[in-house]
């Protein structure tokens, strides 16, 4: 049983997603805003769920059709034989949004989607009712320039929820987010890893679930387990699948440091939850940070600035960051996430890359320095010219 799925991502990082899906040999992947299309079966959902590191969620694409009236929403949704999916006691959620369409009321939407589902479902079982007490369904109706998706969460909670962050600390960013800077940063696990303005250590962890192959979803559950139509037997696969790629030999460097303490403690809990205890946090300014370590990565997500009154101490520790690069890791490559404007400039040199990307709604900027190549890298280089 193929059907078409889609993979949603945070803007600017469908791209990677593609790339995660064609890596698990997804089929006719393409990528669009904020989703990326594929196709595949149970197994196919069930594996996507499991591994995907940068995508926020998974979800089956039930039908797509154009609607300016709220009699062509009602029998497009109708149209969908729901029967094939959820059973007798289904519990249908319905969410919804419009964009740029006619049809612009999204509670209308819902309920009038809800009423289509409903009353099929209630047809085909012959009940005069639905009891709707047993799996969750949630099911999206995304009305975009008058034409209707209509998609079914297959997740649940959101793929950034992995089950090791119970403890949040000040403006931390998600599990999906932190997973993609790494690998924007072309970070390999041979080579040594640091964020010295860590947090509650998200960066550090997520690096350390890709170093040693730990898929992201082995720790939790998904809404797509409980429904009968998808079998148990693809969840079990797939985690058998997840289970036999672990690396846990797989040596890695990876150094946490922050000046609060408190946090610092959330990122070893985090950390040990999540299997990877063998991270080193430590409190340590970022003006000491210092290693006889040589060609790693610097990939960190340092305050903004966005307070009142803050500017001032941002700036100066931006400097500071500059300073510590120059002198004490000059061949380290570097990797900034932040939506202080002019980062650049007050940095003091232009990156080589520069990414947009978002944290929530706020837009961000990437900024990539590519550090010093090492040359056993070169020469493996040179050799296959």
């Amino acid at each position: 049983m193929k059907m078409k799925l889609a993979a949603t991502a945070a803007f600017g990082l469908e791209g990677l997603v593609g790339r995660e899906l064609k890596s698990l040999g997804m089929e006719n992947v393409e990528a669009q805003n904020a989703r990326v299309y594929f196709e595949g079966g149970p197994l196919e959902i069930a594996r996507s769920n499991l591994f995907l590191r940068c995508s926020d969620r998974v979800y089956m694409v039930l039908a797509e059709f154009p609607a300016v009236t709220f009699q062509e929403l009602f029998e497009g949704v109708d149209a969908i034989p729901w029967e094939d999916f959820i059973p007798r006691d289904g519990r249908v959620h319905m969410t919804g949004k419009c964009v740029k369409s006619t049809l612009m009321s999204v509670p209308d939407c819902q309920s009038i989607a809800k009423k289509a589902v409903v009353e099929r479902l209630k047809k085909r079982y012959h009940l005069n009712w639905m009891p709707e007490d047993g799996p969750v369904f949630r099911v999206e109706i995304s009305v975009l320039k008058d034409r209707v998706s209509v998609l079914m969460d297959t997740s649940g909670d959101g793929l950034h929820k992995r089950g090791y962050r119970i403890l949040t600390g000040e403006a931390p960013i998600r599990e999906t987010l932190a997973a993609a800077l790494v690998k924007l940063s072309r970070w390999h696990p041979d080579r040594p890893l640091m964020d010295p303005m860590c947090g509650t250590g998200t960066i550090p962890v997520e690096a350390a679930l890709i170093g040693k192959n730990i898929a992201p979803g082995l720790m939790r559950t998904f809404a797509g387990e409980a429904w009968p139509f998808l079998g148990a037997e693809c969840w079990a696969r797939a985690r058998e699948e997840a289970r036999d790629a672990l690396n846990p030999e797989q040596k890695l460097t990876i150094v946490g440091t922050d000046i609060d303490e408190k946090a610092l403690s959330m990122a070893r809990y985090h950390a040990k939850k999540a299997g990877v205890g063998e991270i080193h946090f430590q409190r340590m300014e970022l003006s000491e940070v210092t290693t006889q370590k040589q060609y790693g990565f610097m990939v960190t997500n340092p305050p903004y600035g966005k307070r009142l009154g803050e500017e001032k101490a941002v700036v100066s520790l931006y400097h500071t960051l500059r300073r510590v690069m120059n002198d004490k890791l000059p061949t380290w490559g570097l990797g900034v996430f932040t939506a202080f404007p002019d980062f650049e400039r007050i940095y003091g040199k232009r990156a080589d890359f520069r990414r947009k990307l978002y944290n929530g709604k706020l837009e961000c900027q990437f900024y990539q320095y590519k550090g010093v190549r090492p040359p056993w890298l070169q020469k493996v280089l040179d050799e296959s010219r």
